[in-house]
Order: C-alpha cells, then sequence, then structure tokens
C-alpha cells in the first residue's frame, strides 16, 4: 500500500513526506504513539509538535490527525516526517479497522452489535457462548468500557496484538457506539460507517432511545444515525428488537427478530411464561438464566439469535447461557445484607428499566435505597432526562440518595453547577425526597449505615459510580 492510497481514503492532505518515513513502509499495523514501533501507523484526534518529534525517533510510517496544534505541520516540514491531516478522523479509524481485520483477521467471522442499551452485556455473552464453545473470539466489550470505542485506533491495535501472540481467530464480536462524537461533535453515520468496515456476518440492534445528548437532540436524530446499519450489514443476518418501534422501522434484507412476548415470526426467538422459546420449542427458563430483569432477558434474546444465525448448535448456546457470568456494574450483586446491586444505569431507558425491576424485588416493609451518580460534564439536557426518569420510576418504598462524586472522578466528568441543580429543581418541583452528597465516599458510608439488613440498595450511574464496589469492600 503506497501513502497516497491512504491520504485518499482518508480524505487527508499530507504535509513533511510524500512517502512513508521507515525504510520498510508500512508494518500493517495501527497503534497509539506510546506503543509504536517501527513501520506502524499512528491514529490520534489531535497531535502537536513534540508529538511529531516522538514519532520521527520511533520512526513510524505515518501519522493520522484531525487537529494538528501547536507547530505540528512545521515541525512535520522541518523533520521530513509524513503527517496526514483529515476532516473526518472516523475515516481513518473505520480505515484502520477493515485494514487490520483484512490483514490479520481475513478468514473470521465477524459480528457488530449496536443500539442505545444493551450493547456490553449482548456483545459480552455472544463472546461468552462462542469463547465457552472453543473457538477463539476477540471482543471490544470490557467491564470498564474502556475498549468499546472506535473513534482511536484501539480495536485495531487489539486485533493485530490478538492474532500476533495467539493465532488466527474464528470470530470477531465488536460493540459499536450508535451515536459517536468529539468535543461535541457529531460523527455522523459512524454505526454504519464503522459496521461496514466489520463487514458482518451478523448485525445485532437491541433497541433506539435517546441517549449522547447534544450530539443528538430527538429520537428522530437516533434513529437517522442507526437507520443505514442494516445497509451496512447488507446480505449478513440482522438481529431485531421486535418489541422496539423504531427498530422495527429498519429495512433488513435478512432479519431475524426477538421478543419479550409471543410473536410468529419463522426466524425469530422469544420469551412468554417464564421460558425462552425457538421454533416454538422452550429452550431454557427464567431459572436457569444469568439474570432474569426484562431488559437483561432481551439482551440474551439477542444473543441467542445472533448465536443462532452464525449456525452454533442449540445446545452449546444453552450451555454458554448458563454458564454465562455478568460484566462488572451490569446488575452486579455487590453484598447480601443488605442486597447492593450495581448497574451501569446511565441514560433515561436504563434507569428506568433497573429501577423498576430492582422494585419488583422488594417485599414488604422492605425499603429501595435508589443511589444515583449525577453525570458529570455531559451537560444540562441528559441530567434532566435522567433525573425525569428516576422521577417516573419512583414509588412507594424507595429513598432517593444523589451523589456529585468529586472525590472520584476526574476534571473530565466533573459535576458542573447547573447540572446539579437540574436534578435538584426536577426532584423538588415533583415533591421528590432525597439526600445529596458532594463525596461518592460520604454517600456510600451514609446508605450503607442508615439501611436495615432486609433493604435493598441499588447503585446507578456511569463514571461517578464506577469507584462504588471497591470503595464499598473498605466500607463493609
Amino acid at each position: 500500500m503506497k501513502i497516497d492510497d491512504i491520504v485518499e481514503l482518508v480524505n487527508g492532505k499530507i504535509f513533511g513526506n510524500d512517502d512513508f518515513f521507515s525504510i520498510d513502509g508500512f508494518s500493517g499495523r495501527f497503534t497509539f504513539l506510546n506503543d509504536a514501533h517501527t513501520g506502524d501507523i499512528v491514529v490520534r484526534h489531535w497531535i502537536n509538535g513534540d508529538g511529531v518529534a516522538m514519532a520521527f525517533k520511533k520512526n513510524i510510517a505515518c501519522l493520522i490527525t484531525q487537529t494538528p496544534k501547536d507547530g505540528a505541520i512545521e515541525i512535520a516540514n522541518k523533520l521530513g516526517f509524513p503527517l496526514i491531516v483529515t476532516d473526518k478522523i472516523e475515516l481513518a479509524n473505520s480505515f484502520a479497522l477493515s485494514h487490520s481485520i483484512e490483514k490479520y483477521s481475513p478468514n473470521s467471522t465477524n459480528i457488530v452489535i449496536t443500539g442505545t442499551n444493551g450493547k456490553s452485556t449482548t456483545s459480552h455473552l455472544i463472546y461468552h457462548i462462542l469463547n465457552n464453545a472453543g473457538y477463539h473470539v476477540l471482543t471490544n466489550t470490557d467491564s470498564e468500557s474502556e475498549f468499546n470505542t472506535l473513534i482511536d485506533p484501539m480495536v485495531s491495535k487489539l486485533i493485530s496484538d490478538e492474532v500476533i501472540e495467539n493465532g488466527e481467530l474464528d470470530y470477531l464480536v465488536i460493540e459499536v457506539s450508535e451515536v459517536q462524537g468529539w468535543l461535541g461533535k457529531l460523527m455522523k453515520n459512524h454505526a454504519a460507517l464503522m459496521s461496514r468496515a466489520i463487514k458482518p456476518k451478523v448485525g445485532v440492534i437491541t433497541n433506539i432511545a435517546m441517549d449522547h445528548i447534544g450530539l443528538v437532540n430527538s429520537i428522530d436524530d437516533v434513529f437517522d444515525e442507526i437507520v443505514e446499519v442494516p445497509k451496512a450489514i447488507g446480505d449478513g443476518i440482522c438481529i431485531l428488537n421486535h418489541d422496539d418501534d423504531l427498530v422495527m422501522k429498519l429495512d433488513a434484507i435478512n432479519p431475524f427478530y426477538t421478543s419479550m412476548s409471543k410473536i410468529n415470526e419463522e426466524n425469530s426467538v422469544f420469551f412468554d411464561d417464564g421460558k425462552i422459546y425457538y421454533k416454538n420449542n422452550p429452550i431454557l427458563t427464567v431459572d436457569e438464566l444469568p439474570f432474569s430483569g426484562k431488559h437483561f432477558i432481551q439482551n440474551i434474546l439477542s444473543a441467542i439469535g445472533a448465536c443462532i444465525s452464525l449456525d452454533i448448535d442449540i445446545e452449546t448456546i444453552i450451555d454458554g447461557v448458563k454458564s454465562y457470568k455478568a460484566l462488572n456494574r451490569r446488575f452486579a450483586k455487590l453484598h447480601e445484607e443488605p442486597l447492593i446491586f450495581d448497574d451501569f444505569a446511565h441514560n433515561p431507558d436504563g434507569i428506568k428499566a433497573t429501577i423498576s425491576e430492582t422494585y419488583k424485588l422488594l417485599d414488604e416493609n422492605q425499603t429501595l435505597h435508589v443511589v444515583c451518580a449525577i453525570r458529570g460534564s455531559r451537560g444540562v439536557e441528559i441530567n434532566q432526562l435522567n433525573v425525569e426518569a428516576i422521577v417516573e420510576a419512583m414509588d412507594d418504598g424507595m429513598k432517593l440518595i444523589l451523589s456529585s462524586s468529586n472525590d472520584v472522578v476526574n476534571s473530565l466528568n466533573w459535576v458542573n453547577d447547573d447540572e446539579r441543580e437540574v436534578f435538584f429543581n426536577v426532584l423538588n418541583e415533583n415533591n421528590i425526597e432525597y439526600t445529596h452528597f458532594d463525596e461518592l465516599d460520604d454517600c456510600l458510608r451514609n446508605v450503607y449505615n442508615n439501611a436495615d439488613k432486609n433493604d435493598i440498595i441499588l447503585l446507578i450511574g456511569a463514571q461517578g459510580m464506577d469507584p462504588a464496589e471497591s470503595l464499598l469492600k473498605d466500607i463493609i
């Protein structure tokens, strides 16, 4: 491959040198600057002059960036080092992904998962079923959501590293954000662009709901970001949530449906009367599932549908579901007395579903303590929708405790005054009593010390609640 080919593919402009810098050309590996070796290509959203100088010393093939800063272009020209500047860094990462798959995993069967809720659980469950069956599988889903972004070359790096170290892959299971952006700017059609790069045999679309306020501002905007995904999947099989009206508007060539009630679609798997059915035959009971909440069962159905579409034996799928252990912060049980659950509910649909499912576990004279971390530096709009979801879900026997988590978040997740105020205002307007703590440690100590051993504590929220499990270990 010539450097001019890459410049054209990413709609870029080249500075410094019109050829690869390393004498042997491009190694075929995309990675990060700190990890780069001779002949690698580094993709970064921004780079400064010091970064270009570092790339020069490492003898990498070239740099691709969207934002050259602080003399980056001047240093590239001075050193004769190739710096490609593109207006859309997502084109570079899409190319990096497709190239890495073609070079390192050309024979793998690929699965893509997108949608607003349930992507990580669905992806990880598909991964587990395949891995449990003895296949060599790679997924970008991890418990701390560090690798499930495609706005940098992380997945490309994971693929090359895994194949170099452990050999050829049988399956790739890739989670793709339904809406993606950088510095408040929407990367339009991100999900379709990345899905097309993956060339999946099976694609899963979990649901379409509001999240990422600011990048998108209406449910129609979210739909517009997902509508092209079935086209990107092409002749592959699309696993579609039959219970979601917007998902059912998508135009898929080869659909396979999932539902939380009986449906008559030939290619489908559904849940009815405490059992999961495939071809109208029960294959699993609710007691055999790793978790029983409605939205989690929907994720299980999606994973089963994907594995059926991969022609995995049904008994192998059943065994994988039964042996599955949930990701961290996916309705994870942290303690028995009081019963403490921790869930990554961070948008309106996730919040309502998780509170509702937990409330069903309450017996008479028990209290549900809902502990919510306010989302920091994500804007007033998403926090207003989140607190409105809490108001809608609140019922008798519930207490609400809020945390700004100042003691555990960094500057990128700091709760701003207006984000905190919108929470307070909506709760006050709806006469919802609550307690607020600036620090998560104080919040958790208070709720743990004041809860009866028969009560239930539900921890919800994104980054501000991530350290809760480790804090609780010290508290308990």
